[in-house]
């Protein structure tokens, strides 16, 4: 007997659905509660279904409403329904999957997934073979139905649908999909293309055989009507380039002729499908070959996408000017994820290329949703890195029209080429640059906010060339106008300055040290003025600000400027503050910079970080005792705060040491150092490292820690950094139980393990010396790229002393040793002596033919310097 709903109930039932689509808050609550009382009752859930499948009188978006709730009940619980129940959902999924409304079949396809994915395709096994049963149907409504369920299902479990646990039923259903490419509805050919395309990226068995009949089908389908059909074939093609290259290679010439007239599609979302296929093909090997021959088609039709489209400017406002007084809403902030603090060696830390995240800094965040304008200009930057020069040619001619262009649409997309090609065809660029630099700082004060923002993000690409002039040049007016552009009344081209000005700063470096009281006063002005979420761009423009001029920050004038503000900022904002990450990051910066400088500030500044990290530990203990009372803390707080304490004792050095004395930090730091987080490992055993290198007084008590095997390499240099620093205060080898020390971890590439090893071997040079043969190359190859500093001179002196214990260890890579040896610039005369003695003693011992035959695989620099220096 089939169940039926009692009357009283079902009118209760419909009442609440009602009630829960009004927008009265206080009604929301009410529902809310009377949910929870009805999921008491089992037979809730059939009222549900009962509601979306039967209840044909009711409206559409009621019945669609009831289905959701059941989709969430089923989320939540679905485990607990007693078998009768879900039997009855079930069955009536499958018996109105045809519904004569589409919003009501989108509704059960959504319900069918949840309850496949809930484990269930195995213990639903008529699922599969009904719905591909009524693909059959004459039924139009039932075909569509079904399709659409099993293409949602096709999504939510590809990996399930291709495994043995199933069957393999993907063997009978990829065949059927291919089928229906050719059916007469569009809407139907569009289902059938998605469900396939699940498969691609996964390379499934089933599809794979059947992998020419399905180009074949696609090519068919290039010139279809209907713009879904056409995006799921052009996404199929561009999955297809990653995944099966070698099937489309003999169809190269016509498929790259189709995308061009794709990209071009009157439908916007067809031409981002078909612009995906210059990203993805930029990171083939064959891009270059297949590609040169089309670039003149190609390139006018990238540029063109760059434009703005009417929606763009209207969502971006791009009519407002002056927007500075609007409070910024929450949720435009992004969350920000901070950075652990690396130990990198001063020059070490050279910039990455900014290919990856160039389109991230680009100024159009507001559609932070990937758009057509985006995809183009992401494709022109990888096309440029990969044709290099040989892009110009096709793109020149365009360029001047482009940027004089009397409409600003235009003439801002023309600056937008003009940055997207900065990376790739800087080395052509370079003769145009003396009149185009101008012309583009012109551009900073145009009338329209979108042109000032995007000149700011354009010059910031070519700021390593600025710099590389005479400073009254280029670099001064850049500057100028940039700092004019920070203090603009339009958020968007304040946060486009902000961005744009710390890229200078890390360019230029101590070039801006005539203009820091220039610099100071606007910066310090712009905090006066921003909204929320520039401030929090404001402080990393200050942080880096401090990171390239370094010391000469400290001027009385200039911290009576800056400290100031940035105090009031730390004292108004709470400790569970996300702003504080930033600011944190700022003052770290400013501390290291300021060194002594920052004494008046740091006792407060200190007593809080230890505050931090002492509340994430507790809150997290908590959590970990009564998870079901207490929330999981975020531990961002606590690394942020262990890396600007780091800040602090690499900046005041020795005058740490008091602050340190009156706190329980090393009791919190060894508690840190075992955190389950690498994130925190890593930044507390840079702490460690800083705080032995400027109080060893109160690390020494506590140097039983165990030093464990880390996984991750920053964490891994951070732990073997510190474990130098204590090496070198204790001038004995650390106890390290009675295991070996895992000199094989210390062969990494960075340059934090070569100098440990080198002072490990200063402290013990018994014990690592036998070692030298395993290490001495990478241990080399890794030394030389670092300038001359106190690291590597106590480095070297070890690996010197080892050479000493055991000079055959370093017999066969002696070539690498004499590399790392010219590397350094001026050696202390006790080292350089060391060197001396090594070098001729090794002359001597292989006789000077033979050394005239070794000495000719030098390269002619080496033989230079290390004849002029060592005289061999």
């Amino acid at each position: 007997m089939d169940w039926q709903p009692d009357e009283q109930g079902l009118q209760q039932v419909l009442q609440l659905l009602k009630d829960s689509q009004s927008p009265n808050t206080a009604t929301q609550r009410i529902v809310q509660d009377k949910l929870k009382q009805l999921n008491q009752f089992p037979d809730f859930n059939n009222y549900l279904i009962f509601v979306l499948t039967r209840l044909k009188s009711e409206d559409e978006p009621t019945r669609s409403l009831s289905g959701l709730i059941l989709k969430n009940n089923v989320k939540a619980h679905y485990q607990s329904f007693p078998p009768p129940v879900a039997d009855f959902i079930k069955q009536e999924c499958l018996n109105n999957i045809g519904d004569a409304s589409s919003l009501i079949r989108a509704t059960i396809g959504i319900l069918i997934t949840t309850i496949a994915s809930k484990g269930e395709l195995q213990m639903w096994p008529e699922l599969l073979p009904q719905l591909c049963n009524l693909l059959n149907s004459e039924d139009y409504n039932t075909c569509e139905g079904a399709f659409g369920a099993l293409q949602k299902i096709c999504e939510d479990s590809s990996e399930l649908l291709d495994s043995d646990a199933l069957n393999r039923p993907l063997n009978i259903m990829i065949p059927k999909f291919l089928q229906f490419f050719k059916h007469c509805s569009p809407k139907i050919r569009s289902h059938a293309i998605a469900c396939v395309n699940q498969f691609i990226m996964d390379r499934a068995q089933a599809l794979m055989d059947n992998i020419d009949t399905f180009i074949e089908h696609l090519f068919a389908l290039a010139v279809d009507d209907d713009p879904e059909v056409r995006k799921n074939v052009c996404r199929a093609l561009v999955m297809l380039l990653e995944v099966r290259i070698d099937r489309l290679i003999p169809h190269m010439h016509s498929i790259i002729q189709y995308m061009l007239q794709r990209t071009q599609d009157h439908d916007e979302n067809v031409a981002l499908e078909a612009c995906e296929f210059w990203l993805t093909l930029a990171e083939q090997p064959i891009c270059k070959e297949v590609l040169a021959s089309h670039l003149v088609q190609l390139i006018p039709i990238l540029v063109n996408g760059m434009k703005y489209s009417e929606i763009d400017i209207i969502l971006l406002k791009g009519d407002v000017e002056e927007d500075e007084a609007v409070p910024d809403s929450e949720q435009d902030i992004k969350p920000r994820f901070h950075k652990s603090r690396t130990v990198t060696l001063p020059h070490e830390a050279e910039r990455p290329d900014g290919s990856e995240d160039a389109e991230d800094d680009d100024d159009d965040d507001a559609l932070s949703d990937w758009n057509l304008r985006k995809c183009s200009a992401a494709a022109l930057d990888v096309l440029a890195n990969v044709f290099r020069e040989e892009l110009l040619p096709h793109l020149l001619p365009l360029l001047k029209g482009l940027l004089f262009h009397p409409e600003w649409v235009v003439k801002e997309s023309g600056i937008l080429v003009l940055g997207a090609i900065a990376e790739g065809c800087m080395q052509g660029m370079v003769p145009y640059l003396p009149e185009l630099i101008p012309h583009l700082i012109q551009c900073l004060s145009d009338k329209k906010a979108l042109v000032r923002s995007i000149a700011c993000w354009t010059l910031s690409r070519y700021a390593h060339w600025v710099v590389s002039q005479p400073p009254d040049m280029h670099l001064k007016p850049l500057m100028t106008e940039l700092l004019k552009r920070i203090l603009d009344g339009n958020k968007r081209v304040q946060e486009a300055a902000c961005s744009a000005f710390a890229t200078l700063e890390e360019e230029a470096c101590t070039e801006l040290v005539p203009y820091l009281s220039y610099i100071l006063d606007t910066l310090v002005f712009a905090f006066g003025k921003y909204q929320h979420k520039n401030l929090l761009i404001l402080y990393d423009a200050i942080g880096t600000l401090a990171d390239s001029v370094g010391h000469h920050l400290n001027q009385p004038e200039y911290i009576q400027k800056l400290m100031p503000p940035l105090i009031q900022k730390w004292n108004e904002l709470k400790d569970e503050d996300k702003d504080l990450f930033p600011l944190l990051e700022c003052l770290s910066s400013v501390a290291t910079a300021l060194q002594s400088g920052f004494l008046p500030y740091c006792e407060p500044v200190y007593q809080r970080c230890v505050t931090l990290v002492q509340k994430t530990l507790a809150q997290a203990m908590m959590y970990t005792q009564h998870p079901e009372q207490y929330e999981a803390p975020d531990k961002d707080f606590m690394i942020v705060a262990l890396d600007l304490l780091s800040g602090l004792a690499e900046g005041l050095g020795g005058h740490v040491e008091q602050l340190v004395a009156r706190s329980n930090i090393m009791t919190l730091l060894f508690q840190c150092m075992q955190d389950s987080m690498p994130e925190v490992r890593q930044s507390s055993f840079a702490l460690l490292g800083d705080l032995t290198k400027a109080c060893f007084i109160h690390v020494k008590p506590c140097i039983g820690l165990q030093l464990t095997p880390a996984e991750f390499i920053s964490v891994c240099n951070n732990a073997t950094w510190a474990i130098g620093e204590i090496c070198m205060q204790m001038g004995e080898c650390p106890a390290s139980g009675n295991r070996p020390l895992p000199i094989s971890r210390l062969t990494s590439p960075s340059a934090i393990p070569a100098i440990t090893i080198g002072r490990l071997g200063y402290v013990c040079p018994q014990e690592v010396a036998p070692m030298l043969q395993q290490f001495i190359r990478p241990w080399c190859t890794s030394l030389r790229n670092i300038r001359d500093n106190e690291e590597k001179d106590s480095a070297f002196r070890g690996i010197c002393m080892m050479i000493g214990v055991n000079p055959g260890g370093v017999v066969q890579d002696f070539i690498f040793f004499c590399d790392a040896v010219a590397s350094w610039v001026s050696p202390k005369d006790d080292l350089r002596d060391m060197f001396y003695k090594i070098l001729h003693g090794f002359k001597d011992q292989v006789g000077e033919d033979n050394w005239q035959q070794f000495s000719e695989q030098f390269p002619p620099l080496l033989k230079e310097r290390l004849a002029a220096f060592y005289g061999v």
